[in-house]
């Protein structure tokens, strides 16, 4: 059966919250998706069979896009993606490498990388792993394609500390709700990811809680971490982590980027800067005792990070777009 030429294509924007009643919303929601996209049925025709309207149809379909509930995936690979994936694992030595085609639009990048995110760990995570995680906007859009699990022994441990002033979405909280999709214990830095001082620093990073948190990561199966930036559309300068001037300051150290918000140089060195003295994270050299590290980031912007990050961290994993692809192909 197809569908009618009135029904549209869901869309995740403004989506609204649908309430159904306590212990009926998942229910309905998925039964609403599996008659859409498995049975095919137009969208007043699921209207009817639920008892609903069209317009409440359309607000679930869209929900059910924006939280995982449905996911959609090409399966068919551009070729140029794949010869660049093979260059890259030939001239590095990755073990994986995902790269995805540069959209159009570079607002839409940060999604698309962290859903390929979200499709790698949902097949690599096994039970009783630990998962380090940093953080940032790809990181926290793969949420979405974690597959949900039943409990099985996994462990999350998150890589840094959070934010105490956040707008609509919260860049740290990537852990705790991967560790919701994956039924895991969470273990959590509780701090600000920049202390006022590095003394205050000092003393939060001997607390015994943020001590097992930071003694759990050295001992990890996955690490999973990004780079940032220091553009006028970073995490840094939108949500206030640091001042122009500390800014200014970082370029004229050399700073050309971050890994777990250690600012780092273009060889992949954390810089001696007063910043990188206040930051509440696991140390980058420090993941050099997991298993396997997952490098997800991409864009124009990030060139120069993301080929830094490599040299730091040696990921065995790397999951990126085309554009940076390209140019990293011919270091």
């Amino acid at each position: 059966m197809t569908k009618s030429t009135n029904d549209r294509e869901p869309t995740s924007e403004s989506v609204e919250t649908v309430s159904i009643g306590s212990g009926t919303a998942d229910d309905l929601k998925t039964r609403v998706s599996w008659l859409y996209y498995m049975e095919s049925k137009t969208q007043d025709e699921i209207a009817q069979i639920v008892g609903s309207n069209r317009s409440k149809v359309l607000r679930i379909l869209a929900q059910a896009r924006a939280d995982g509930t449905v996911q959609i995936r090409v399966t068919s690979r551009l070729s140029r993606c794949v010869e660049l994936e093979a260059e890259l694992k030939s001239r590095y030595g990755f073990e994986t490498v995902i790269v995805v085609p540069t959209p159009q639009d570079p607002v839409d990048l940060p999604g698309i990388i962290g859903s390929e995110l979200g499709a790698y760990l949902s097949q690599r995570i096994g039970p009783d792993m630990s998962i380090g995680l940093g953080w940032g906007r790809t990181l926290t859009s793969g949420i979405p394609a974690i597959e949900q699990r039943q409990p099985s022994g996994v462990s999350v441990i998150s890589l840094l500390g959070g934010l105490t002033k956040v707008s609509r979405v919260n860049p740290s909280d990537f852990a705790w709700r991967a560790a919701d999709r994956l039924a895991a214990e969470c273990y959590m830095v509780a701090a600000p990811v920049f202390a006022p001082d590095a003394a205050s620093r000092e003393a939060l990073m001997n607390h015994h809680g943020i001590a097992e948190v930071l003694d759990r990561a050295r001992r990890l199966d996955l690490a999973v971490v990004s780079v940032g930036d220091l553009s006028p559309d970073s995490i840094f300068t939108r949500y206030g982590l640091l001042t122009h001037e500390e800014i200014i300051s970082l370029e004229r150290a050399g700073a050309i980027g971050d890994v777990l918000c250690r600012f780092i140089d273009s060889e992949g060195n954390v810089i001696d800067h007063p910043v990188n003295d206040r930051v509440l994270a696991v140390h980058p050299a420090d993941l050099g005792g997991a298993r396997e590290v997952i490098l997800a980031s991409g864009g124009w912007s990030k060139l120069t990070a993301i080929r830094a990050a490599i040299k730091l961290l040696e990921p065995k994993v790397l999951i990126t777009d085309s554009v940076v692809a390209e140019r990293i192909a011919v270091d």
